[in-house]
Order: structure tokens, then sequence, then C-alpha cells
């Protein structure tokens, strides 16, 4: 019997988390379920994970704090090695740079980046022992393109696809194959309160994509018909931006 591979999933209480969570579980994977602070909302998502005949893991912590992070992971990855490592939590904290703060600068970057550092190092460690492992990172088309009003958001998710393609030369040799997924407007909470009547028109597909169809994509990237892509950034946009 084939062993079950693990799936660990950032910022999955909700939006495209939760879809990417829901989707692997369904593909075969367990998941260990990472989110902040709404409970409800994540036991959701494990109750949709555990009906389809898998096991999750529920993991509350913020990604942006340190001790929470070790606290949670490393007693789990002294005994298993997640096959699959998706970085999807963020947060954004809109208004022009010239009005910015700096915590909604830091909090940004630190969600999004250090966030990165401290889930990926210790699970790619484990990774580089077995030589085997899928690593893909949520970016955003805002890491592409820039868009006013988000110098955080833009800066943040810039570097997550720059530290992607260096992560995936690094490890490439031993098999483990790391990607990044550039959403444009996806219906979430995150994009709730915007206007839909002035993007729309800059949308060739003339509307908003959903969770799923980004998860997808991180299911196809998580499996073995992805087994020669690394280093790629794959936009799930609608043709926002080309």
């Amino acid at each position: 019997m084939e062993e079950s591979k693990i799936a660990l999933v950032t910022g999955a209480g909700k939006g495209i988390g939760a879809a990417v969570a829901i989707e692997l579980a369904e593909c075969g994977f367990d998941i260990w379920l990472n989110y902040r602070s709404d409970h409800d909302s994540a036991g959701y998502v494990a109750e949709k994970i555990e009906k389809s005949g898998r096991t999750c893991i529920k993991l509350p912590f913020d990604v942006a704090d340190a001790d929470a992070v070790h606290h949670s992971l490393d007693p789990l990855l002294k005994k298993d090695t997640p096959f699959a490592l998706i970085n999807n939590a963020g947060v954004t904290r809109d208004t022009l740079l010239a009005l910015m703060s700096e915590e909604e600068w830091q909090s940004v970057i630190s969600v999004t980046l250090d966030g990165f550092y401290r889930i990926t190092k210790p699970v790619v460690k484990n990774m580089l022992k077995k030589r085997k492992g899928r690593i893909v990172n949520i970016a955003s088309t805002s890491g592409q393109s820039g868009v006013p009003g988000q110098v955080n958001y833009s800066a943040a998710k810039a570097g997550l696809i720059g530290a992607t393609k260096s992560l995936a030369a690094e490890v490439a040799r031993r098999n483990i194959l790391v990607n990044a997924i550039a959403p444009g407007f996806i219906e979430t909470g995150m994009t709730s309160a915007i206007p839909k009547d002035k993007v729309l028109p800059a949308i060739p597909m003339n509307r908003f994509g959903t969770p799923e169809e980004v998860a997808h994509i991180a299911a196809f990237l998580c499996s073995e018909k992805a087994s020669y892509i690394t280093g790629q950034v794959i936009a799930v946009n609608g043709g926002l931006y080309m």
C-alpha cells in the first residue's frame, strides 16, 4: 500500500488556502491545516477534508510569530515530512506609500516573506533528507505588475517570486520542485470590498476567478504530471496581466 502523502497549507482557514487544502485532500493528501485565528472557518475546512477520507491536523498559529511556528511545527517535523508545502498565508494593508505607517509596511512583509522563511526552512531541510517534495508559493499579479496603493503587498509578493526562483535552483537536484502561482482578482474575503465595475474592464475574461481555479493549479503542481516543472510563475488572472 502506497504511503499517504502530507501537504502543509498555510493560511488555509478560508479563501484560496481552504480551496487548496480541500482539493489536495481530494487528491489523496493528508493535510496539516494552518490558520491564524478563525477556528470556526478552519473547523469547517477540516470537516470537509475528513469527509473526503483524509486526516487533518489543525495548526492555529501566525506565520509571522517565530516562536509559534517552532512550537507548532517542530514536534510534527520530528515524525513526518510533508511532500507538499503551500505557502499561502498573506495579508493586505492597502494605502499610498506616502501615507503608509511602519506597521502597515512591516505586517505585510512579515507575514508573506518572514512567514515564507520560517515555514519553508525547517520543511525543506526535511525534504532534502527525503530527496523529494513540492513547494508552491501563492504570489500575486501585484508582485508582477505593481498596483498603486499596494507598494507593501507588491514588494512582498515580488520578493516571494524571487525566493521561488532561487530556492528552485538550490534544491532541484534533490527532486524538490518549487513554483509560484500568481492569482489575479479572486472571489475571496480579501477582494470583497473591491468595486467590480471599476476592475472588470481591465480583465479580458470580464470576471473574477474562484479559489477553486487557483487550487486546480496547486494540485497539478503537486502531482506527478508536473514532474519537470520548477522555478516557474503560473498566472491565474483571466488575462489581467500577460
